[in-house]
């Protein structure tokens, strides 16, 4: 293991030669970790220092423009909704293909629960990644002829976990501009908070931060008409959310009926995506346009699309009151957050969308504190003021440093 120095600009791989590693104790794993570990030297390989790319007379000018206004989502990140940067986003990398990534989602036939899969520094997650198109589809024919539902989606971005530094990527510096900061504020969330084996609390958090940061963006530095649209396209997104949270709900109904045949479940839930697609063709009609959601229904509707879309959105109307009860601070919310995140597993979920519950239970114990210790009887478990739920310190290389 070797690490080049941080103040040069450059990696410390010993991350990626930890992963081949791991993949070796697994003879049939070994492939996958060497090709995971071939596309992040592939990244690596490709980045150039921002600076560089915007002195160059051969940078386009669209790209200088996008990467100044990348410094300029960078910082505000840092200054205005206290995410730690810890070197990512200073590097720009140019991978000539439209993602960096292609995730395979499965799920059973009648069930919405993801598949799982454990790696070395991630935890089990509910996805297996490759850097090739080709691969992720071979992979998805395998679970498929396995009786699954599959989906490959393309990934324009992803976070190492603070274990590398991000580089802002081709993939994703032709989105608009809004697109650009929420894809940079949801990684940074990511390297800021990361639950191990908890891909829903891990997304919905990030996304719920996302959505803050680009609000507070624009609010700061958006013109007039960046504001509008971006309202607009959260409202498309909250119309497609309802759609797919009515789906998934009655998905679940028909899953779980005991009166109902393998068969007639499978029939229930053909109709169901019917049903959904059609909803969807109504919402069309309705915007008139483009909407930023084509590509996305044109693709073969199932449980592993539904269950890999939902999983990034279905605990972020919490996470959304968990802030509110904040106050709105940030660096609250974030506290509060990792003290969710050390509760096990079957209770995190639950009492994140019953946070007044846990706070009042809690609320005896603190008055109690408050009697024996003295504090005043202003001091809040919730709100502007303290004291706050208890901060927990995270063991991550980038600390170390």
């Amino acid at each position: 293991m070797f690490c080049e120095r941080v103040g040069q600009g450059r990696h410390c791989i010993g991350f990626v030669l930890g992963v081949l590693a791991a993949g070796a104790l697994s003879g049939c794993a070994l492939p996958y970790y060497a090709q995971a570990v071939g596309g992040e030297v592939g990244i690596m390989r490709a980045e150039r220092p921002i600076g560089r790319v915007l002195v160059d007379p051969a940078t386009p000018s669209a790209v200088k423009a996008r990467l100044r206004y990348v410094l300029q989502v960078r910082q505000f990140a840092r200054t205005r909704l206290d995410l730690a940067l810890h070197g990512n986003y200073r590097d720009y990398a140019d991978l000539h293909r439209p993602y960096v990534v292609w995730n395979v989602f499965a799920a059973p036939p009648l069930s919405l629960t993801l598949k799982r899969w454990c790696f070395p520094v991630a935890g089990c997650v509910a996805y297996r990644g490759y850097f090739s198109k080709t691969a992720a589809q071979r992979y998805a024919r395998a679970l498929a002829r396995k009786g699954y539902d599959v989906f490959v989606g393309g990934v324009p971005a992803f976070a190492t976990l603070g274990y590398l530094h991000d580089p802002v990527l081709s993939t994703f510096l032709g989105y608009p501009r809004t697109a650009i900061a929420h894809i940079i504020f949801h990684e940074l969330a990511h390297d800021l908070i990361y639950v191990p084996n908890a891909t829903t609390f891990d997304e919905s958090f990030a996304d719920t931060v996302a959505a803050v940061g680009v609000r507070r963006f624009l609010d700061s530095e958006g013109t007039p008409a960046e504001r509008a649209l971006y309202r607009r396209r959260r409202a498309r997104h909250k119309a497609v959310l309802a759609l797919m949270n009515a789906c998934r709900a009655r998905l679940e109904r028909i899953y779980t009926n005991p009166s109902l045949g393998p068969a007639q479940k499978l029939e229930a839930k053909r109709a169901a995506y019917r049903a959904l697609h059609a909803g969807f063709l109504a919402l069309v009609r309705r915007w008139h346009g483009r909407h930023g959601y084509r590509a996305f229904f044109h693709k073969r509707f199932n449980n592993a699309l539904l269950g890999a879309y939902m999983s990034y959105e279905s605990l972020v109307p919490a996470f959304r009151r968990l802030l509110a009860l904040e106050g709105g601070e940030l660096p609250a919310f974030f506290t509060a957050v990792r003290w969710y995140g050390r509760l096990p597993a079957p209770w995190r979920d639950r009492e994140l969308k019953s946070r007044k519950g846990l706070v009042e239970r809690l609320r005896p114990a603190l008055q109690q504190a408050q009697a024996r210790t003295g504090l005043p009887a202003t001091h809040r478990l919730v709100g502007p003021q303290r004291p706050r739920l208890p901060r927990v310190v995270e063991d991550r290389p980038h600390d170390q440093t």
